[in-house]
């Protein structure tokens, strides 16, 4: 009876430290769901999601700390406000965006936003292609893109949008908005950005340097041939009054050709030709002497440009860091040289590297991996990546309360900047090339029954120029379409684009989002173009591989 007695204690006592386990796995469950993962899901009582998010997950998330500016309709900027909302645990607090676009930021998604704690959104322009180009390779290859090489922006802007062009001033804005295919309940607001044309004859003269990683790694096929393929096409697209230098890298640095004229093909040629492969890679003793050929070139009434083709496996040499490496630099960039940065090959590319020189350097990230995507660089777009129409480019979407509950921006985290920052004509941003489209996507959840939309403003300055100018457009809640189907083309493929990014990056706002879905805009939306039919190629093959990975418990 004693030993019947104990047990029956001790079950009572088992019992008791049961239920306090339980009820802190439902006040805990969060921070165990951190640590523990799906296991602890379950016992919370949580959905698991296939990505590793929750329904908890999926919940509306907030700025913790956002400082932003009151914006009038007359465009002048009021003394800026602060709100402080405590985040709901154990989300931790987002720190307020570094005010500038060209910083390499955290690639962390964009947070859904209440628009009763912020109503701007803020971001630099961003005409990178890079992050898509190495995705189309390594699908080509037999696999998947790392998460982390995924920039939303680069996928979406590589692609060529019909846009109305600007009737006054250097852009126009394409608004539109469509239920989310993805989302229910949500729409999808396309913001598309045109800038305006310059014909080859208008062109300023432009002076290009170009700098050529001649390492022994650039010996390959895809590397060193593709970059003279490359620099060939480019000067058979410039002007009379145009020049060229060419300087290389390796185990040490080379002046091969001082400033040439663009009319002496056979004399640039030759020496594009001569480039041999050897040595090891020293990047930032050869970046400076580029950027001193540059600068003696440089001036408003002309374009100066250091045009980089690497594969990225580099030291930066002299014991140089990366940070120190574009600080270096700043001095030049800052009387008006901009860069081009050309990714080849693959192995040990440095793509975040890349970036951040193109950032810094008020340039675009390029990555060719044949030769049809250098003429497509170099031939097709070429006067947009010389001649840049506007400098510092910001957007701020302001958002109607009476109409918006909330909002997210796709992608552009790297190109964040403080909204209180968007008319501090001192802040760095991005900046745009004759002809060039920038488009970003919104996904937002309507609310009340506003008229308002969406306020969108683009302020910039022309090349050399130290005051802005803003333009203001705006989308009404009647110039919404009532069905998807009705959407123009543009959109639609945008969303595919955007939707399929960020799956692969798996995005917790996009844990429940389909491959299928996205296949699907994408297969109404091509309308002849070839680079959104290779798109829905690439696509139908990475539903397969996505499929295998997730099935097979990889990082898909």
């Amino acid at each position: 009876m004693k030993r019947l007695a104990g047990l029956s204690k001790l079950a009572f006592i088992t019992l008791g430290v049961l239920a306090l386990v339980v009820a802190s796995l439902s006040v805990f469950g969060n921070n165990i769901r951190k640590l523990f993962g799906a296991q602890a899901e379950a016992l919370v009582g949580q959905e698991y999601t296939a990505n590793g998010g929750t329904t908890a997950h999926r919940q509306l998330q907030r700025k913790s700390l956002k400082t932003f500016g009151m914006n009038d309709e007359g465009g002048s900027s009021a003394a800026p406000s602060i709100t402080v909302a405590s985040a709901p645990p154990p989300a931790p607090p987002r720190p307020e965006p570094v005010s500038t676009g060209n910083t390499h930021a955290s690639q962390r998604p964009n947070p859904f936003t209440l628009t009763s704690e912020d109503r701007f959104s803020t971001f630099a322009v961003d005409v990178d292609t890079a992050s898509y180009t190495l995705f189309r390779r390594q699908v080509s290859e037999g696999g998947l893109p790392a998460r982390d090489s995924i920039r939303v922006e680069e996928w979406v802007n590589y692609f060529r949008y019909r846009y109305p062009a600007p009737e006054e001033g250097d852009f126009r804005v394409d608004l539109e908005g469509a239920p989310s295919p993805f989302t229910p309940g949500r729409h999808l607001v396309k913001v598309g950005l045109q800038g305006r044309n310059i014909a080859k004859s208008q062109r300023k003269p432009t002076h290009l340097v170009f700098l050529v990683d001649t390492s022994g790694s650039m010996g390959q096929p895809d590397k060193l041939p593709l970059a003279q393929t490359a620099m060939k096409l480019m000067v058979d697209g410039l002007n009379e009054a145009d020049t060229v230098a060419l300087v290389t890298y390796a185990g040490s640095v080379r002046d091969v050709l001082p400033p040439t004229s663009a009319v002496q093909r056979d004399t640039l040629f030759a020496a594009i030709d001569s480039l041999t492969s050897g040595g090891g890679t020293a990047m930032g003793d050869g970046l400076e002497l580029a950027y001193r050929h540059a600068a003696k070139k440089a001036g408003p009434q002309s374009v100066s440009r250091v045009v980089v083709l690497t594969d990225g496996d580099t030291n930066l040499g002299r014991d140089l860091t990366a940070d120190a490496m574009l600080a270096s630099v700043q001095g030049y960039v800052q009387e008006g040289v901009t860069l081009s940065t050309i990714g080849l090959g693959m192995g040990n590319y440095r793509d975040d590297l890349m970036e951040r020189l193109a950032n810094k350097g008020n340039g675009n990230c390029f990555y060719i991996d044949s030769e049809r995507e250098a003429r497509r660089v170099f031939q097709e777009r070429l006067a947009g990546t010389l001649e840049v129409i506007a400098q510092d480019v910001k957007v701020q979407v302001e958002f109607d309360p009476a109409t918006v509950r909330g909002y997210r921006l796709l992608g552009y985290e790297n190109r964040a900047i403080a909204d209180r920052d968007f008319r501090d004509d001192k802040v760095d941003a991005g900046e745009i090339g004759a002809g060039h489209t920038v488009t970003a996507l919104y996904e937002v959840e309507l609310a009340g029954e506003g008229a308002n939309v969406a306020t969108v403003r683009v302020r910039a300055k022309r090349p050399g120029g130290v005051e802005a100018a803003e333009q203001r457009f705006s989308l009404e809640r009647s110039g919404l379409h009532g069905a998807l189907r009705d959407a123009s083309a543009n959109l639609r493929f945008a969303a595919a684009v955007a939707g399929t990014a960020d799956i692969l990056r798996g995005a917790p706002q996009a844990g429940d989002w389909s491959l299928a879905t996205a296949e699907s805009l994408a297969e109404g939306a091509v309308e002849g173009m070839s680079d959104r039919a290779e798109f829905l190629g690439l696509l139908r093959l990475v539903r397969v591989r996505h499929a295998r990975s997730v099935a097979s418990g990889g990082p898909y």
